[in-house]
């Protein structure tokens, strides 16, 4: 399957073929649907065909790194093997998930200390860190994350090894969620210049082309989850 998302994060549709079809989903020869994973939740939206159009409740992971299921919605039913469709998503949806998860990647860089949790969403975001109680100062925290945005630093992605990644573990800032793995080579988001970035981290989600487009962003509250565990909850200020 191929994912166009990938290179392209901002196609919002694109045509596909059925390859297959198991429990209420179908699978597709390539997609622009994201699948949940990584905090980041799956895509919703459309698939049209000849004699009909159906919805996409929402993409799951499959089998392998390369695999997603379009799970359709409730009572749908599901195009045959074969039949040409065009594959839409919900683009307001998705370009707010971009923004938010390219937000999180601002905010590890305005924060020391591991990723121990997280969670993407339209209307608010959090990241866990393990870090002691007063570590963080929220007013400051917003100041720094709306300074970045301003900047509006360019975003790219770029591939290593798994073996190059295995060498480099700083990289790696999240704690529970694992990198990309299992193909042989990691998929890098690059924030900033390539000599002097602002984040540089293993990612497989979707993010925006320049940090502006996220817009100002709000802290809304910065909680004590735990004797190490400070949890940061963002919206996207106005937008709601």
């Amino acid at each position: 399957m191929t994912l166009l998302f990938r290179d392209d994060p901002t196609l919002r549709r694109c045509a596909a073929t059925v390859t297959a079809v198991e429990d209420g989903a179908v699978r597709l020869d390539r997609t622009v649907f994201y699948a949940t994973s990584g905090g980041q939740p799956g895509d919703c939206g459309l698939l049209r065909f000849d004699g009909g159009t159906i919805e996409v409740a929402e993409a799951v992971k499959g089998d392998g790194p390369e695999d997603i299921l379009h799970r359709l919605a409730d009572g749908a039913t599901a195009p045959e093997i074969g039949t040409e469709v065009e594959a839409q998503i919900d683009w307001d949806r998705r370009h707010r998930h971009m923004r938010m998860h390219t937000a999180l990647h601002l905010m590890c860089a305005c924060i020391e200390g591991d990723v121990t949790g997280g969670q993407i969403g339209a209307e608010k975001s959090r990241l866990d860190f393990n870090l002691p109680a007063g570590a963080i100062d929220k007013d400051a925290l917003a100041e720094r994350l709306n300074a970045l945005v301003a900047e509006d630093h360019p975003i790219a992605t770029l591939w290593i090894t798994e073996e190059e990644l295995a060498a480099q573990p700083q990289l790696v800032r999240t704690l529970s969620v694992k990198p990309p793995s299992g193909s042989g080579r990691v998929r890098l988001v690059r924030i900033g210049p390539e000599g002097s970035p602002v984040d540089l981290q293993p990612c497989g989600g979707t993010h925006v082309a320049r940090t502006g487009e996220i817009g100002r962003l709000e802290v809304l509250k910065v909680e004590n989850k735990g004797k190490q565990n400070r949890r940061v909850s963002i919206a996207l200020a106005g937008d709601s």
